[in-house]
Formats: structure tokens, sequence, C-alpha cells
């Protein structure tokens, strides 16, 4: 009987805690939503904290609250910027002056940006409090892909945006590949339109293919061509994931072409292709390196114990001979582990994140590189980087809840989207684990 007595005060205990922890996240929701019109999106990291869904737990991270009202001033500004078709617009390269988002052309790039802002933020086709925005954008990019020429490499004619002489005449496509392969997943409600979302992404992974250069490089690079290479990297890399025919030896040559702007035993970086600004190349190297480095951390890490190799063994071409890689991949891979350890440090260096000296489109393109890299490499490292990004980012928001660079890039709206993709990019830290894992 007495027996009989624990167990049920076990299980009233029990039951106490999780309606008690039910009610605080409730109230926390509900206080959340208050201040900031924000709410933690299901699926995002922000529930792991609650022990809703698994994670890893070295990358739980919760959003600070300041950061959480930043995003929704910027949202809220952004949701504003959008354009009757749908599409968002950076403007041309020749008219800079030009701020009013609706006093430019949209494009398909800058559209991109700002949809996987909304995406990561919390909303989706489905629901979230900027669904319908998300829904006009995402069939914006698929009628721009549907209309576009078989011929041509990129998906739209318009010449001299912003983000064209900046990063390159085919970041367009590149940058719209990365969204499709983000949303896919969220079309499966409509078989019809995740079919369609399939084939638009498919036409653009060949677009970009086609596009490739003899070294791995994208054609018509801008004035920080490096840039759009990498990101070219980042949606083929992305696409591979989602089952789009990506080309295997396409997609190694576009990393090979990352990791050789950087030399690990000298710490030199070729930035030809990077308007001589380190931060631009090293941030690629890193991005295109982090799978790879990952790989063999972890692989590495099994065999010691496992007892196949000493515990004290170093991240070496014969340490990764030992424990069962060829002599070619050996080499790759110990090479790719060492770039990107040393490529991180120098991208978070002080005088490397300066970049230009002051901030623009490009900057903010380059910190989101690096953010990424470290959790795709599963590197826990990741959270001291996102408290100095986010510091740095809500010192320098507009009064109106945007942001805009201060050279070469100074769109408002395209800026807006790429620092509103740093400061959320702890919603996606489980995507992004999973999209670097082996």
């Amino acid at each position: 009987m007495k027996r009989w007595k624990i167990v049920v005060m076990a299980l009233l205990a029990v039951s106490t805690v999780m309606l008690l922890s039910f009610t605080f996240r409730r109230a926390d929701e509900k206080i959340s939503k208050k201040k900031t019109g924000f709410v933690p999106p299901k699926g995002c990291v922000f529930r792991t904290v609650m022990g809703e869904e698994s994670s890893d737990s070295s990358f739980v991270y919760k959003t600070p609250e300041k950061v959480l009202t930043s995003m929704t001033r910027g949202l809220a500004w952004i949701v504003e910027a959008q354009n009757a078709n749908g599409g968002w617009g950076a403007g041309s390269h020749s008219r800079q002056d030009i701020r009013d988002p609706h006093a430019v052309q949209t494009d398909p790039a800058t559209t991109s940006m700002v949809a996987m802002a909304l995406l990561r933020s919390g909303s989706t086709l489905t629901s979230g409090k900027n669904s319908a925005q998300l829904k006009k954008a995402l069939n914006y990019l698929l009628e721009a892909v549907e209309k576009s020429s078989p011929q041509h490499h990129n998906i739209t004619e318009l010449t001299g945006t912003q983000i064209q002489t900046k990063l390159g005449a085919n970041i367009d496509v590149v940058l719209t590949a990365q969204f499709l392969s983000d949303i896919v997943d969220h079309a499966s409600y409509d078989e019809s339109l995740k079919r369609r979302v399939e084939k638009a992404l498919d036409v653009c992974v060949s677009k970009i293919q086609k596009a490739q250069d003899v070294n791995g490089s994208i054609a018509g690079a801008g004035w920080a061509g490096v840039l759009q290479s990498s990101f070219a990297t980042n949606a083929l890399e992305a696409a591979e994931t989602k089952g789009a025919n990506v080309d295997k030896k396409a997609l190694d040559k576009s990393r090979e072409f990352q990791k050789k702007n950087y030399d690990v035993a000298t710490g030199d970086v070729n930035t030809d292709m990077g308007a001589g600004i380190v931060l631009y190349s090293v941030t690629g190297s890193a991005r295109a390196s982090a799978k790879e480095a990952r790989k063999v951390k972890e692989e590495l890490a099994r065999a010691k114990e496992e007892g196949r190799i000493d515990a004290a063994a170093p991240v070496s071409a014969e340490s990764l001979e030992k424990i069962g890689y060829d002599k070619d991949d050996a080499l790759k891979y110990s090479t790719a582990y060492n770039v990107y350890e040393s490529a991180k440090v120098q991208a978070q260096r002080e005088d490397v994140m300066s970049g230009f000296g002051n901030n623009g489109g490009e900057e903010f393109m380059s910190y989101l590189q690096t953010g990424e890299s470290m959790i795709i490499g599963k590197d826990s490292g990741w959270k001291k980087w996102y408290d100095n990004m986010s510091g740095r980012l809500l010192n320098i928001q507009n009064n109106d809840g945007s942001w805009n660079g201060h050279h070469c890039i100074t769109s408002p709206v395209f800026c807006t989207a790429t620092c509103l993709l740093i400061l959320s990019v702890n919603n996606d830290v489980d995507k992004l684990v999973k999209q670097g894992a082996k």
C-alpha cells in the first residue's frame, strides 16, 4: 500500500511540473508577443529550450529580448517595402541615391533575400504573420524562373542593379536557388506547388552550373565577384540536400575555388575577385570548407573512441589514411579542415571584419556566411560570434527599423533582409546542422 502511495505522489509531481512548464511557456510567448509582436515559430531553437523538440544542447541559444525587438522593427519595415507584384528591389547601381523601396524596380536577388528572411523569422506559406507576403514573393520568383530563357544563365533581363554590379551578373539565379531550396519542404501541403518549386529549383541549378567557369567560379563577376561564387556554392550545397539535379563535380569544383582563396600555411588570402577586401574572400573559404571539416572532425573522433587510432593523433592526411581514407581524399579533407579552422578565426578578427572600412551589403553578406559556416561545421563558437554580431547590428539599425549600407550595396531593402537573416540564424540551427551532416 505504501508503495502505491509513493507511485501516485510521483505521478502527481510529474504532472504538476509538466503543467507549470506549459503555463510558463504560454505566459512567456504572450509576453514576447506583447513586447515584440514576434512569437517563436514551431521548429525553431527557442522551443528546444522548453524541451519540446530535439536539438543538440550545445547549439540551443535563446535569442535576447532586445534582438527580438530589433527583428520585429526590421520585419515591419521590410513588409511595408514589398511592391504590388510581390517583389522587392535594390535599385540600380547608377541611382544609389534612391532609397525609397517603392521607387525602384523589383529584382529576383533582392526578393529572394527578403523571402529567406521572412521564412527564417518564423513565417511559412501556411502560417506566421507574414505568410501572405511570403506567398506573393514565391509566386514572383517562380514566374521569373519560368519566364526565363533557357539560353540565359540568369533569370531576369534586368541589368545594372546594385546587386549585380557589386556581386555578379548571375546573382539573381544564385539567390533564387537558395530560397527555393529553403522553401520546398514548406510547399508539401500542395503537391502541384511543390512540383513547381522543385522544377524551378532544377532550372536554377542547371543555370548556375552552366555559368561555372573552368576555375570553379561563376561567370559575370562583379566588384566583389567572390561573393557571387561563394553563394553559388551554398546554393548548390543546399539544393543537393533537397534532391535537385546537382552535378557533384560542379559542386566540388565550386568548393575548391573558394578554398584555394586561402593559404593555410601563410594565412594569405587571394582577394583578386574580392575587390581587394580580405573579408569577402575569407568568409567564402570558411563556408565552403565547413561541411568537409566537420566530417573530418567527427570521423576522427569516432576512430579515436573505437581505438582505431591514437587518441593524440592530429588532424592530418596521415591520420585520415590510417582510418580508411584513400591518399587523395585524405589530402583533400585534411586541407578542408585546416582551411576552415584557420579561415573562421581570420574572418572574426576586428581588422578583417571592418571590410571596406564601413558597412555595405557585402560586409553583411560576409558576416552571414561566417555564422552559417560555424553552425554547419557544428562549431560551438558560433554563440560567441552571434553575441558579437547581434550587438554590432543593433547599434547601427536605423530609427525606422531598417539597415542600409554606406558603400557599394547601399540598398536598405537588401541590407535589412541580410541583417534579419543574421539575427534570426539560430532559428535555422537544426536545418543547418542537418545540412552539414555527411
